[in-house]
């Protein structure tokens, strides 16, 4: 990729595109005017597609950050794959949201597809709703990418002039975490806009299963997108029916090689195929639906019980302004799920609000489901990139565990 140059006014040239400083914390990625080209002429550096391009980190939402590599090949693949086949960008959109450009998904949304297809980007310093919808409004985005919390967000801030401010959206995309049936549908009844739901990793570069534009389905993360296969199977790698859960296991033009974790890497790919650690089903129609990962399933006396299809329900509650279930070590069950929430302005916690929200889970899930322990805190331990850190919260569950039975035994 082209190299920047810094000029005197403090506009920087990228690759035929300029980044021009605005008030209030945002900046404007668009075309250089025909005079700042001939005062800076771009020269493009020699490389090959095998070079590398990017060593990209991960989050950290499972653990430690891991180095993963990325060629130039994989850069153009994530362009020319999601990016035209999936958004079909044209040089009048403006792609916008607030995702750090640090992580893969806001660099592909962000700088790479606009730069690959001519569009500009809207960026944004620090995430409010106010201010992420001002900067749709006054920079005009046409398509937004943003986690699945930042669209619950958004819906349960009832601001003002909120419509208006979405009439130039055409397409929103949601990635990271999972992408509530409720959530899918409030966003499309209050804007007309469908969210394409996809799931990706910073191991495979970008999204690898998507949902297509006018083809969404609420609860789902989609199809393979062109040019990726996915299977689920189990733990033998064998593949499994339509409606059965299983882990997924991804191929295509873009697959993990992890910077000198040569254990790790023989982990996550198999036989040719990378395993992301994701549990999902694959319906009757081909659409993949996200269960959980493998390592935040709850065994609760013998049922499996996915954390995100609680937390699915929880924030329907309007009360709840986001939430997180994970496995409590249980001395009868084993483990039981356990709900972290954080409540809206005006809520008050409460023991009647904690048998408020176990009913109605208990009304909308299977009757095992439902979260025993509830605790109200006021914000989840999250990454740079706004996942919550479920390993952190399991964690000190099994501590707080630990140190209970150690008093016991002690009495």
């Amino acid at each position: 990729m082209g190299r920047g140059q810094q000029s005197s006014s403090g506009t920087s040239c990228l690759q035929g595109h300029f980044l021009r400083r605005q008030q209030r914390g945002r900046a404007f990625l668009g075309r250089p005017s025909r005079q700042t080209r001939e005062m800076h002429p771009q020269r493009n550096s020699e490389t090959a597609a095998e070079d590398l391009a990017l060593l990209a980190y991960t989050s950290g939402s499972t653990g430690e950050p891991e180095g993963t590599i990325h060629n130039h090949r994989d850069i153009l693949a994530i362009a020319d794959g999601y990016g035209r086949r999936i958004l079909s960008p044209v040089p009048e959109d403006v792609f916008g949201g607030p995702p750090t450009m640090a992580f893969t998904f806001g660099l592909g949304g962000l700088l790479v597809f606009p730069f690959r297809f001519g569009s500009a980007s809207s960026l944004i310093q620090r995430f409010s709703p106010v201010g992420l919808m001002q900067v749709i409004r006054d920079t005009k985005v046409t398509i937004l990418f943003c986690s699945a919390t930042t669209y619950n967000i958004l819906l349960k801030a009832e601001l003002p002039d909120f419509v208006e401010s979405c009439r130039t959206l055409r397409l929103c995309v949601s990635a990271g975490e999972t992408l509530p049936a409720p959530v899918f549908t409030a966003w499309k009844e209050k804007t007309g806009i469908e969210i394409l739901d996809a799931i990706g990793s910073t191991e495979m570069l970008h999204m690898f299963i998507t949902n297509y534009p006018g083809e969404a389905k609420p609860g789902s993360t989609g199809k393979p997108v062109p040019g990726y296969e996915a299977r689920i199977v189990d733990e033998q790698l064998r593949e499994l029916p339509a409606g059965q859960a299983g882990l997924l296991m991804v191929k295509g033009p873009t697959g993990c090689r992890y910077w000198n974790r040569p254990e790790r890497q023989k982990e996550y790919v198999r036989d040719g195929w990378n395993m992301p650690g994701d549990i999902s089903i694959k319906d009757p129609e081909g659409f993949y639906h996200y269960q959980c990962r493998a390592d935040d399933m709850i065994i609760c006396s013998g049922y499996n019980i996915a954390g995100p299809e609680v937390e699915a329900v929880l924030v329907e509650h309007p009360r709840v302004q986001e939430c997180a279930v994970v496995a409590s070590p249980d001395m009868t069950r084993g483990f039981v799920p356990k709900a972290f929430v954080v409540i809206r302005a005006g809520a008050s916690p409460s023991p009647e609000l904690i048998t408020e929200l176990q009913e109605f889970a208990k009304a909308r899930l299977a009757p095992y489901n439902y979260p025993r322990p509830i605790e109200f805190v006021a914000s989840l331990p999250k990454t740079e990139t706004g996942k919550i850190r479920r390993v952190e919260l399991r964690s000190r569950e099994r501590e707080s565990f630990s140190q209970q039975r150690a008093v016991g035994m002690e009495d």
